[in-house]
């Protein structure tokens, strides 16, 4: 049984255009709405947001970015299971997942460049409305872009392809932080609305939309999914037969009972972990501007320092998972990322004027809570999305990467509100990493006393040279 790594490498192109444009979302959008909110509601200017004495109406509009940022993930939660089923229903020429993928794709792309347009005109209506439809695009294309991989890799071998996809789509991810270095945030913020220049903003999601085209290309040429599923029979149903899971997986009846428990505490501990990602995800931006007083420039280079560390953990999650299994390499990156955000709540501002708009130096600390964090995380998500889909059939597959989307969407959809409340009530940025913590660690909780170590048979697999040369 072999693992085709320049195929997998190639359908982590789909994944690679996902967190591009996820990365510029995430580090961007909330950031948009807070200063479109608190110009709206407090009528003021630019240069008196950045005085201490309004630090306070940063805080109180925190509530409505985060109902902003869980309404895009509610609407989530609805159409990642639609498509995943659909998908799975779906019979064309150019495969099942393929035209969702392509059709996503295209959309997203073009209606992305328009989120900063309509920002720099101050226009909150047609921001939200354009981020709303990027995101449902998106949800269009994501669903079927994960299940491709499970779809022509048997399932012993999906926690190494889980790896190489991940790499890819950090790859994208680190392209749209790149741009974010040079181009930062902060700099359209932190000056005067005169002053403030559009192409500043525009670039990074343009250029994430033209590299979204891109990927979607490279996956469209050369994967053949008809060709490639009926190649791939054998050793797919000889994956099944190897699947490490308490009872068989069927299309007929219910549920094995001890599949269903082992989904569901799964699932639940996923929604806890991603609920305490998403919120340092959604509000790091922030965080680093009005709390740090820092460049934003140096968020995208704790980015990097992450998705970095997060390449070696998905370099090596496969190898750990065959030696300890993939609970304990789960519980073991959920301790790592618990240890980077206890270390996070000690960071405080560090007083020292460096930039031109009064900006302080960046705690150095952060960097290393971040490549913990991003090593920590990297095993946990390597593991356990090929652990949901191994409690199903081949038949199934886009709807259990519906179930897994949905858990994730579901805890995006209540993190951002939830912690904007936290965040009116006390006044204090100091709490993300507290709120983080403690969700971290009931994750970790959960995972440990509820799923099952079952570990995959041991299988004969092509590494190095020998898998790079498998045929197409």
């Amino acid at each position: 049984m072999k693992l085709n790594v320049k195929r997998t490498c190639r359908i982590g192109f789909a994944f690679f255009g996902i967190l591009l444009l996820w990365q510029v979302y995430d580090s961007w959008c909330p950031t948009f709405l807070t200063d479109l909110f608190a110009h709206r509601m407090f009528d003021l200017t630019t240069e008196q947001l950045k005085m201490p004495a309004n630090a306070d109406k940063l805080l109180n509009v925190q509530w409505l970015v985060g109902i902003i940022m869980a309404c895009d993930n509610l609407a989530a939660l609805i159409l990642l299971p639609v498509f995943g089923r659909l998908s799975d229903r779906t019979h064309t020429k150019i495969g099942k997942r393929m035209p969702y993928i392509l059709v996503g794709t295209f959309v997203s792309a073009v209606a992305f460049p328009f989120i900063p347009l309509f920002f720099h005109n101050g226009n909150v209506a047609g921001m939200i409305i354009m981020m709303g439809i990027v995101l449902i695009f998106m949800m269009m294309y994501r669903n079927p872009a994960v299940a491709l991989m499970p779809d022509i890799t048997p399932k012993p071998l999906r926690t190494k392809a889980n790896g190489i996809i991940n790499i890819m789509g950090y790859l994208g991810g680190g392209a749209a932080t790149i741009i974010g270095v040079f181009l930062k945030l902060s700099d359209y913020i932190n000056v005067t609305d005169r002053s403030r220049k559009m192409w500043l903003i525009e670039i990074p999601f343009l250029a994430a939309s033209v590299l979204m085209i891109i990927s979607a290309a490279v996956l469209y040429f050369s994967i053949k999914e008809n060709r490639i599923a009926e190649e791939m029979k054998e050793q797919m149903e000889e994956g099944e037969r190897l699947a490490a899971i308490a009872e068989p997986a069927t299309d007929e009846g219910p549920m094995p009972r001890a599949n269903r428990n082992m989904l569901l505490a799964i699932l639940g501990a996923e929604f806890l972990w991603f609920m305490s990602d998403n919120a340092i995800g959604t509000y790091i931006g922030n965080y680093v501007i009005y709390y740090l007083k820092a460049s934003s420039g140096a968020t995208m280079i704790l980015t990097l320092g992450g998705g970095l560390a997060s390449a070696v953990g998905f370099l090596i999650a496969g190898g750990i998972a065959e030696k300890i299994g993939r609970k304990w390499t789960v519980c073991s990156g959920l301790l790592i990322s618990l240890l980077a955000t206890l270390i996070m709540i000690f960071v405080r501002p560090t007083g020292n004027v460096v930039g031109a708009n009064g900006e302080y130096s960046f705690p150095a600390v952060l960097y290393g809570v971040w490549v913990l964090k991003g090593f920590g995380m990297a095993l946990v998500h390597n593991c356990s999305f090929p652990m949901v889909v191994e409690l199903c059939t081949s038949k199934k597959i886009g709807k259990f990467t519906g179930y897994y989307y949905a858990a994730s969407m579901a805890a995006q959809t209540v993190t951002p509100v939830l912690l904007g409340l936290i965040f009116v009530r006390t006044l204090a940025w100091g709490v993300l990493p507290v709120y983080s913590s403690i969700l971290t660690a009931l994750s970790a909780l959960v995972f440990l006393f509820l799923v099952k170590n079952i570990r995959i048979r041991k299988v004969a697999t092509a590494s190095g040279l020998e898998a790079f040369a498998e045929e197409d």
